[in-house]
């Protein structure tokens, strides 16, 4: 819940971003995700959205989302909800973005949003990785530089997660050896592609239809990396329509042989769903080590 001090302080600091004086009027707690609560904030300035978790346990967590969810807005590629503000009350970290009001899907709106992808993922740097760490869900995504896909998707990646996963009794040594077999051979298995940007966590709870019947991405786990990974998650947890791979596909075909590489390119959230839930995803990991030996 949010009582009094903390709702003070929020419209404080919605007043500062806003320049006008805000003051909060309801605060309803709408569903979330694991670790965060949310809350739709009915104000005298309209509604907006409201993120709270533990600051003490996640202390930059919703800084780099503001700075994600800015890198997706400057693209122009798809909607993304404006973040406003963050800060902490009470040792609760929180983040206000723009209120998304839910619609009816368009006609087009497969399209549509494989258009927009595609657009997005036009969006390049020189290396790939970011200008610091963000996360994804509670875990530290790693985003050093580098100008080989292969390298950093080993190095801030995979082995990351793996030594987590084996510290925390997820996996066992030879699979831990698998993981490692693999990595050395990810520069024969991936094509050279420029750095794209990516919404890098785009599942379908990670998106929405807005009112105007289009999508609206939100909740990234932002970075510059291969744009298969963006393809291959969405591809985890139900799938998007068909209509969206075709329309994406011609646009910006993919380089022969992505069909091979969906496995290589999920293994990186199975990998975090494995760390932090257990279960069957154990067997989901191995399945596509297996396939890639």
């Amino acid at each position: 819940m949010i009582d009094d001090i903390i709702k003070r302080e929020i419209g404080v600091a919605l007043s500062a971003q806003l320049s006008v004086k805000i003051q909060i009027n309801r605060a309803e707690r709408i569903q979330g995700g694991d670790i965060n609560e949310t809350f739709r904030l009915d104000t005298n300035e309209g509604k907006w959205f409201l993120k709270m978790n533990d600051a003490r346990k996640y202390p930059d967590m919703f800084v780099r989302e503001h700075d994600g969810l800015e890198e997706l807005r400057q693209a122009g590629a798809l909607f993304v909800p404006r973040p406003v503000c963050t800060g902490t009350a009470r040792n609760r970290a929180f983040l206000v973005t723009e209120f998304i009001d839910k619609g009816g899907a368009a006609p087009d709106f497969w399209e549509s949003f494989a258009a927009g992808m595609a657009r997005l993922h036009q969006h390049t740097q020189p290396f790939y990785g970011l200008q610091a760490a963000n996360y994804i869900g509670s875990i530290k995504q790693y985003n050093t530089p580098y100008t080989s896909w292969a390298v950093f998707y080993a190095f801030n990646r995979l082995m990351p997660l793996a030594k987590m996963a084996f510290d925390n009794y997820r996996i066992d040594k030879p699979v831990l050896h698998q993981l490692e077999n693999l990595c050395r051979r990810l520069p024969q298995l991936f094509p050279d592609e420029t750095p794209s940007l990516l919404h890098g966590d785009l599942w379908s709870g990670n998106f929405l239809v807005g009112a105007n019947g289009k999508a609206a991405i939100f909740d990234p786990a932002v970075y510059y990396g291969h744009r298969e990974m963006d393809l291959a998650m969405t591809r985890l947890f139900g799938g998007f329509d068909t209509r969206f791979y075709y329309t994406y596909q011609a646009i910006r075909p993919l380089e022969s042989g992505w069909q091979q590489r969906i496995g290589l390119c999920q293994l990186y959230p199975l990998l975090v769903h494995l760390v932090l839930f257990g279960g069957n995803y154990y067997n989901d990991v191995k399945e596509i080590l297996n396939g890639a030996a």
